[in-house]
């Protein structure tokens, strides 16, 4: 198979989108498929720093796209960036025009941005084109932003509209027609698809994670119990609710701690949240960290507390349970997802109030603290549930399906492509 993969955003050592593009890319190298990989020219310097320390890969190659240096003007603007993205997506389809006549691609894939409200074009090359997982469709419930600022509720008002009107945008629409399959992070993605390319759409996980280590065994005669927060400070990781549910907990449990890694908006606004909450001898607050450092952090916690709103995926959350830390989490999006009842806790939100969905909270947090063997059995499972979803676990589910579905319309087999030593004159560069 020759595979034409589209990630714009794509970058080794990144977490995030950079490192889902980056991270797809390299797995489908390692099933010996010939990867052609269409990214931003932004990301030449350090693709090529990592390739640099590796044996030659013949069968992965990078094609390098950006627009003119005026046009990164676009990105600065409120709103900037759609406009940027998506004129960057209709000049990378004029190259992958011509790349296609010179590779013969067997197949195209759009992985990056992978948001439902943001087109390709690549469904116009004439062969099988896969879309996704794209995310983006999932939605915070109406009684949980009470404790937005105004701002949050504005803006997961205007994302509201956004999804609505994605269903009617006719590059959207023409995206959906052209795609052989489209997958889809969360089912909540799913039904913001109009319905008529729902007999083509198919749910999947887009993240991975490749570093398993379990962490020492926690003993209780050791310290506190300590809760962990790691992401952006910002109305949508719903830490409005995670802050009450843990004071909640305070009142009965006056040594547990919390500690909070990141930055962002929000976090003025939670930091006098815990001030009204009486809780700030409680709660730490530690700017963004490196890796290393934040493995460490992880290592003097015992539950990861991740109470997200409409995430996509959840990297965090995968990290996390990599090293053995269990996750107590809402049942919403990509951290609901990614969370089984054998390695965390799930708090249900249908037709809750935000006092109930609190309360829920702090039992779940209450129950990992008073029962050691559950909190044990959750480690354990935290980690069985991380090699589930390895990155070659991820991408091979999701090109099962691809071969399942060229394999139905009378394409090429996804089998091992037997692959020549490709010298640099034969990459194409851009």
């Amino acid at each position: 198979m020759r595979i034409l993969l589209s990630a714009y955003a794509c970058e080794p050592n990144k977490g995030s989108e950079p490192g889902v593009g980056w991270n797809w890319a390299i797995e489908l190298a390692k099933l010996s498929h010939d990867v052609w990989v269409l990214t931003r020219a932004n990301n030449q310097h350090s693709i090529e720093k990592e390739l640099s320390k590796y044996p030659s890969k013949p069968n992965l190659h990078f094609i390098y796209y950006d627009l003119p240096t005026w046009a990164m003007r676009l990105k600065k603007l409120p709103g900037g960036i759609y406009f940027y993205y998506l004129a960057w997506q209709w000049g990378v389809f004029r190259i992958a025009k011509q790349a296609h006549k010179i590779e013969k691609f067997s197949i195209a894939h759009h992985i990056t941005f992978g948001v439902l409200r943001q087109p390709s074009f690549l469904g116009k090359l004439s062969i099988p084109f896969f879309l996704g997982p794209i995310g983006g469709g999932e939605r915070a419930p109406i009684s949980l932003r009470s404790g937005y600022p105004k701002r949050g509720k504005l803006f997961d008002l205007i994302r509201d509209c956004l999804n609505i009107i994605s269903r009617f945008d006719p590059l959207m629409r023409n995206t959906f027609e052209g795609a052989s399959l489209i997958f889809t992070k969360t089912p909540d993605t799913k039904a913001v698809i109009p319905s008529k390319f729902h007999n083509k759409t198919k749910t999947e996980l887009e993240i991975g994670i490749n570093q398993i280590k379990e962490l020492k065994p926690y003993y209780k005669k050791e310290g506190p119990f300590k809760l962990l927060f790691v992401g952006r400070f910002i109305y949508w990781k719903g830490m409005h609710i995670g802050l009450k549910a843990f004071s909640r907990v305070l009142e009965l449990y006056p040594d547990i701690r919390l500690t909070l890694v990141g930055r962002g908006p929000d976090e003025k606004c939670w930091k006098t949240l815990s001030k009204e909450l009486k809780i700030s001898h409680a709660v730490s607050w530690i700017p963004w960290v490196n890796h290393d450092e934040l493995s460490q952090i992880y290592q003097t916690h015992n539950i990861l507390l991740f109470p997200s709103l409409h995430d996509s995926s959840g990297n965090v959350v995968l990290e996390a349970l990599s090293v053995g830390l269990p996750v107590i989490c809402l049942d919403l999006g990509g951290p609901g997802a990614i969370t089984s009842d054998s390695c965390g806790i799930k708090i249900p939100i249908d037709s809750k109030s935000q006092k109930e969905v609190i309360e829920l909270l702090a039992e779940g947090i209450k129950k990992t603290i008073a029962n050691y063997n559950l909190y044990e059995k959750l480690k354990k499972g935290s980690i069985e549930r991380a090699k589930q979803l390895s990155w070659g676990n991820t991408v091979k589910q999701v090109y099962d399906s691809v071969e399942k579905v060229l394999n139905n319309q009378g394409g090429k087999s996804i089998t091992p492509y037997k692959m020549q030593i490709a010298s640099k004159k034969d990459k194409i560069a851009i």
